[in-house]
């Protein structure tokens, strides 16, 4: 755990405990593991991040464990940065590129070592093995890794000895090196950016990965459908319990809070709480992702009839949402503006608004003037890998400003969502949130859709419905 109980059962430990503890333990050191499949592709990374920054000293801090509550922690998740120039997912880690006088740089990484059964440190102290499972040890790291690994306890000590090299951190992931080390805020948020940037275009591996994930993400959500009839018995939890099965069965978990919102609750862009009822005849908004082994997840959603068919005002929304989206995957293509898929489907839905007579139009004046936001409220997609918003500190000249790549993965995932208490729409279209998202990697030719295995059209949904819900 975290730290010691002040009220712990035992007052101390005796030296014939401490005798027993330290002695008939086999040796475990493995000396079968190969290289991660990873690893090459890690260090092509590594390589692009060295040229951007010759001259320097680089660290990427993993991260360490932070407390939930008292002397329990939260599930540890690395810095993704940290993820995608390692492979690696250890805990109190870093990456360190250290300059070299021909511009280039060797990289290290520190890693926590095991437990020495030597002393009683092994089942007693906050990194104890024996309460936190096992570790690599450091030559067992260097294998799998590809990379000379360092003991990460003397990881300060080290950086602050040569303060004499330039050197940039990526700042908030690790107090403790990021005070050993003197360096200029302004240089650091550069840091972060690059370290970003470079993950917008994926490399053949990551796109497998994502691939992965959104399979498994397509047998969740059959999953949690043919445990719809749980789900009207019980709550939106029910739903959101049976796609974690998947998740956890086949990956690490989910990427990011699981979105099971039934009736009116559809309407809030990220309901995570999922306690509330699903009811026939309402809508449920179902939003959610596996999360691989190696990090990367998926992000779809569906907007599915609980009762298996859409009404006539459902459908009509649906269908205008389904169209939207049509005019934005169709704009996902290599040398596209990034804001194409965006703009082709808010202008879609601009001129459905002005069309029901819900804003004032003309269309393309009231898309100008972002009025359809009232009724579409957020972007209509971003960026996918490590993180579910991939990329997030890149620089927008390079994401939201630039241009499609192949190799970018990315959602388009226009919604509709008219507020319970909206009084500018007729009661019956109240209460009514609809969204479709699907993961797209850019081709050099258009796009791919990843997440295809699952209907979109409203036609397709309700056969899909009758075929699986339960």
């Amino acid at each position: 755990m975290a730290k010691g109980r002040k009220n712990g059962l035992y007052a101390g430990i005796s030296e014939e405990l401490s005798a027993l503890m330290r002695t008939g333990w086999a040796d475990t050191e493995r000396h079968d593991l190969r290289p991660d499949e990873q690893a090459p592709y890690a260090a092509a990374r590594r390589a692009a991040l060295s040229a951007r920054f010759p001259g320097e000293r680089l660290v990427v801090p993993s991260g360490n464990l932070k407390v939930r509550s008292n002397d329990d922690t939260y599930p540890f998740r690395p810095y993704s940065g940290y993820v995608h120039m390692t492979g690696d997912q250890a805990r109190d880690g870093a990456l360190v590129l250290e300059p070299r006088a021909d511009g280039g740089h060797d990289a290290y990484c520190y890693q926590l070592p095991r437990d020495s059964r030597d002393d009683n440190e092994f089942w007693t102290g906050v990194t104890a093995e024996l309460w936190m499972g096992r570790r690599h040890s450091l030559a067992e790291a260097e294998l799998v890794l590809g990379l000379p690994c360092r003991d990460v306890r003397g990881a300060a000590e080290d950086l602050a000895a040569a303060s004499d090299v330039p050197t940039r951190i990526i700042r908030g992931v690790d107090p403790a090196l990021e005070a050993a080390v003197t360096t200029d805020e302004e240089r650091d948020e550069e840091f972060e950016e690059v370290l970003s940037g470079l993950r917008l275009v994926k490399d053949e591996w990551e796109i497998a990965e994502l691939r992965k994930a959104v399979d498994s993400t397509v047998r969740g959500f059959v999953d949690a459908i043919g445990d719809l009839s749980g789900a009207i018995a019980s709550s939106e939890r029910w739903i959101e319990g049976t796609f974690f099965r998947r998740a956890r069965l086949e990956g690490n978990a989910v990427g990011y809070g699981s979105i099971c919102a039934a009736g009116e609750h559809a309407t809030i862009m990220h309901w995570t709480r999922n306690d509330g009822p699903v009811r026939p005849g309402e809508l449920l908004l179902f939003d959610a992702g596996v999360e691989t082994h190696t990090l990367y997840t998926a992000d779809v959603t569906r907007t599915l009839p609980i009762s298996g068919t859409f009404s006539p005002v459902q459908r009509k929304v649906y269908d205008a949402v389904y169209e939207a989206q049509e005019a934005g995957i169709a704009a996902v293509k290599p040398g596209a503006a990034f804001r194409d898929f965006h703009e082709a489907s808010q202008r879609h839905l601009a001129a459905r608004l002005v069309e029901w007579g819900f804003i004032e139009g003309p269309a393309d004046r009231a898309y100008e003037l972002g009025l359809q936001r009232r009724f579409t409220m957020a972007g209509t997609g971003h960026m996918l890998g490590l993180d579910v918003h991939d990329c997030a500190q890149a620089r927008n000249e390079e994401y939201v400003d630039g241009p499609l790549e192949p190799g970018m993965v990315l959602t388009v995932e226009p919604g509709l969502y008219f507020q319970p208490d909206d009084l500018t729409v007729p009661e019956e279209w109240r209460g009514i949130g609809v969204r479709i998202e699907d993961d797209l990697v850019v081709t050099e030719d258009g796009n791919e859709n990843l997440s295809a295995g699952l209907p979109r059209s409203a036609d397709e949904v309700e056969a899909w419905m009758d075929q699986h819900a339960g």
